[in-house]
């Protein structure tokens, strides 16, 4: 009875120790994010065992855990048909809502997943449960592209099929197809997807192909830049569930298809030292002491190598490419965007990724709604269903869609 009592004390103590993480107190239900995290690093470690094993990939193996996790749920709105087709050869998933309205012209989204460029998909309860209930609530047409993902796909790869499928959308006889009013149509993405996203929204309007164009943009807690790894927001949350800082840096080397070992490097900012004269003007974009109100920056300082490793840009010049890191594009460029809307979380590293976006957006004559939440984390908004639902989920998803039901 007593070695019985005492495994069970030494389990429960093992398992409280790996469970447990120090949380900012107004974090959303923190002891709920713990276990979620702890849920997800055990995953995570597993599937770096297979690899290690010689039996997959890690992502590919966590991308199939995932999706086995997601699929066991019902589905979320049996109100919208949801059709799989083709869009200039890139899978995406439409949601069209059954109900009929005076066979009037309907608004549309076209959704892109997140999940750092390897992770996720439509299909998926998260963001099947998201695009039901917006094409339900708003009455709205949802294309939710599925583009291919690492390791199968790398940079440019992603945002070329994105683009693929959003132009392909935009045609007029398309539209009409799905009764979409070509002059209220928005790209809308979350991190991994918020970046892909911000991409395309540029990519169209230096196409002068597209006659039709995006109205709105809303870009959810989204992932922009590379170039700095000590933003205020990466030195407060570089510990914090569920985008580690260090794992940020891996998803972005697994994009741009780089050496693993650059790792070290670019989280201390060695790859983008002062002493490479070329990033001079792409420095000035990214000072984020100029771009952050204090209430961002608090006390944090920036960090700046003098003499770095050259090696990982000369090898990965995708860092410095705005179609993989929106944050950097010309100012020109910026200028012919359109509306914005992007929401961010106090706990996630790429916090100022997008408040900085919101900045370089306005200061170039574009017109930003900036919805910050206090309590929220990175990739709150697709912890909306049980077992893995988050209050602060809830309010975004819900803020987010009201958002765009009043303004596009």
């Amino acid at each position: 009875m007593r070695a019985t009592f005492a495994v069970l004390v030494t389990v429960a103590s093992l398992t409280a120790y790996y469970v447990y993480i120090p949380l900012p107190r107004t974090v959303s239900e923190p002891w709920k994010l713990m276990l979620l995290d702890a849920t997800f690093r055990g995953v995570q470690s597993l599937c770096h065992l297979v690899q290690k094993l010689g039996l997959g990939h890690h992502l590919r193996v966590l991308n199939f855990v995932i999706n086995v996790f997601e699929m066991l749920a019902p589905k979320s709105n049996e109100m919208v048909e949801v059709t799989d087709t083709t869009f200039d050869g890139v899978q995406v998933r439409v949601f069209e809502p059954k109900k009929k309205l005076n066979d009037e012209l309907k608004r549309s989204i076209i959704y892109i997943h997140g999940g750092g460029w390897a992770l996720g998909s439509a299909r998926m309860r998260s963001y099947d449960h998201l695009c039901r209930k917006m094409a339900n609530d708003m009455n709205a047409v949802l294309v939710s592209i599925e583009y291919r993902l690492v390791p199968e796909a790398h940079f440019p790869e992603q945002i070329n099929d994105v683009y693929l499928a959003t132009r392909y959308f935009l045609q007029a006889e398309i539209l009409s197809q799905y009764s979409v009013d070509p002059e209220r149509i928005a790209v809308s993405g979350d991190s991994a997807g918020g970046n892909l996203a911000a991409a395309v929204s540029q990519q169209l309007v230096l196409d002068r192909s597209v006659t039709i164009q995006l109205k709105l943009q809303a870009l959810i807690y989204p992932v922009l830049q590379a170039f700095d790894f000590n933003t205020p927001s990466y030195q407060q949350s570089h510990a914090t569930p569920i985008l580690y800082k260090q794992v940020m840096a891996r998803f972005w080397l697994e994009y741009l298809n780089g050496d693993p070992r650059f790792v070290q490097a670019m989280l201390v900012n060695n790859h983008t030292a002062s002493d490479q004269n070329q990033l001079t003007s792409i420095r000035a974009r990214l000072n984020w002491t100029a771009l952050l109100p204090q209430s961002f920056k608090k006390n944090f300082k920036p960090i700046v190598q003098v003499i770095g490793n050259p090696q990982v840009i000369r090898e990965l010049p995708a860092l410095l490419d705005p179609r993989a890191a929106p944050l950097i594009a010309d100012k020109e460029i910026l200028q012919l965007l359109p509306r914005a809307y992007i929401l961010t979380c106090e706990y996630d590293v790429l916090r100022d990724d997008g408040i900085m976006y919101a900045k370089r957006l306005e200061d170039a004559g574009i017109e930003v709604t900036l919805d910050h939440y206090e309590d929220g984390f990175h990739g709150a908004m697709i912890f909306a269903l049980p077992p893995t639902n988050f209050d602060v989920g809830n309010k975004i998803m819900n803020n987010y869609i009201n958002w765009l039901d009043e303004n596009l």
